[in-house]
């Protein structure tokens, strides 16, 4: 038994982040920038698509309210994004959808310094999120949003 248990926590230790977090509905992908270069390359591109409706409400910085509070903790940063043009008559339907929605973003920093950008995959969205507040997301938004987030966290990662 104990062996079992070491070899699974072996396999898991061994996956990447993406692999690790995908049955979780989370999209995990490393960047080849710093932390507030990712943050402004992914608040760039969701602003690129603004005239489709996309905005980004605000940033958070975990790590600068860490420091506040007299502790650390490395890079953590989330953006809020999403577009109200799609959300707020979902919102206006059934009020709850507010607590999961706009979108979030994170940017974060591991403990060897590397850089990753997680988000809720569109599926997640979709097949999750939608559904716990009585939703439901057409087949084409799913597919939509799907390419704006790989769109918008490859140009800010890559």
């Amino acid at each position: 038994m104990i062996l079992r248990n070491a070899a699974i926590a072996g396999i898991l230790f061994a996956m990447t982040p993406s692999q690790a977090f995908a049955d979780s509905g989370l999209i995990t992908k490393p960047s080849k920038y710093s932390v507030l270069e990712t943050v402004e390359k992914f608040e760039s591109a969701v602003k690129s698509k603004g005239p489709a409706g996309w905005i980004v409400f605000s940033r958070i910085d975990h790590a600068a309210a860490a420091r506040e509070a007299g502790l650390e903790m490395r890079a953590r940063t989330v953006i809020v994004f999403g577009n109200p043009k799609g959300g707020t008559p979902l919102m206006a339907k059934n009020a709850t959808l507010a607590i999961d929605l706009p979108m979030k973003a994170l940017i974060w920093q591991d403990d060897q310094d590397k850089v990753w950008l997680t988000y809720n995959s569109g599926e997640y969205v979709a097949k999750q999120i939608y559904p716990r507040h009585g939703l439901a997301m057409p087949d084409g938004a799913a597919n939509m949003l799907e390419t704006f987030l790989a769109d918008a966290s490859d140009r800010s990662t890559q």
